[in-house]
């Protein structure tokens, strides 16, 4: 089973306008709402390929019926929480091949709340083949709050996998999270540049394993913490027109199903994680596959850097 926490969980709110008009009305088809963020993206990916999956989440009270509901068969636990669910909303423009997201940053939450959720990813992790803590957490959390979820992983001795962003993401690389993801922007925001190699380094220099870093259509790099192993890029032969929200999730389940079956070969990871992440961008939806992903990882280009 793999664990797939999601600290700030969303309503994914999708709308499709084949071209946006800047400033005028815009007739659009139905929004599409379903429950997300990114560790909930991680867990449907991975259960959409067979592999048991566990999503937790903090859900505000009076979202926690519909929330759960939408999961639908997704396997899950949530905890409630005093804060209301955040939404984010990807705007797709259809013609254009843009997509553009606008993000809430949800409400701080309370300590309490904070302690619950910390409490059922602990009782969960136990037995795991593998932890991961993917998306932001909320406004007003400290770094402790990160650090804490990692040490949860540690603590039992399951593989971890962070994808988090600034502060957050070096307080999970000193707790000595087994692999991050970030990509080349939030890189940047952690240690002050977006070179995948001297960005992976600075991470590893605090404590990290393996360092992912997603380069958007120009694919995927995994550096190693061993200076002396080779550093592999992956992509696809061209770049993908589509909708990109949920491509670094699915890299993340990718990682995560191959740590979950003892594949530990760097070059491996780079493949499956590139093939996924463009399976993603083939999708309507953040949380799915729109294409074969074995049928894309044949065609990955893989080099060493």
């Amino acid at each position: 089973m793999i664990i797939a926490v999601t600290p700030n969980p969303a309503w994914d709110v999708t709308i499709d306008a084949p071209h946006l008009q800047r400033g005028a009305t815009n007739s659009v088809p139905p929004a599409r709402r379903r429950a997300g963020g990114k560790g909930i993206n991680v867990a449907r990916v991975l259960e959409s390929q067979g592999i048991a999956a566990l999503a937790l989440a903090p859900i505000g009270s009076k979202d926690l019926e519909e929330f759960a509901a939408d999961l639908g068969t997704v396997p899950h636990r949530l905890a409630a929480s005093a804060t209301a669910t955040r939404s984010t909303y990807a705007l797709v423009e259809s013609d254009d091949g843009v997509t553009t997201m606008v993000t809430e940053r949800g409400h701080e939450r309370r300590d309490e709340d904070w302690e619950l959720f910390h409490e059922l990813v602990r009782s969960q992790v136990p037995g795991a083949a593998c932890l991961v803590i993917s998306g932001s957490l909320p406004p007003g959390s400290d770094t402790a709050r990160a650090t804490a979820l990692v040490r949860a992983g540690r603590d039992s001795g399951v593989p971890i996998i962070a994808d988090l962003a600034r502060d957050h993401l070096r307080a999970a690389a000193a707790a000595g999270a087994d692999v991050l993801k970030p990509n080349q922007d939030e890189l940047r925001d952690a240690v002050g540049t977006s070179d995948p190699l001297d960005g992976a380094r600075a991470l590893q220099d605090l404590g990290a394993g393996v360092v992912v870093v997603s380069l958007g259509s120009e694919g995927l790099v995994v550096v190693p913490r061993e200076r002396s192993a080779t550093v592999w890029r992956a992509r696809t032969p061209e770049p993908l027109a589509g909708n990109p929200t949920g491509a670094g999730d699915a890299a993340v389940a990718a990682i995560a199903s191959l740590i979950a079956t003892d594949v530990h070969e760097p070059a491996e990871w780079a493949r499956r994680a590139a093939a996924w992440s463009a399976a993603a961008v083939l999708a309507p939806l953040a949380g799915e596959l729109g294409s074969a992903p074995d049928a894309l990882e044949r065609d990955i280009v893989l080099s060493a850097l």
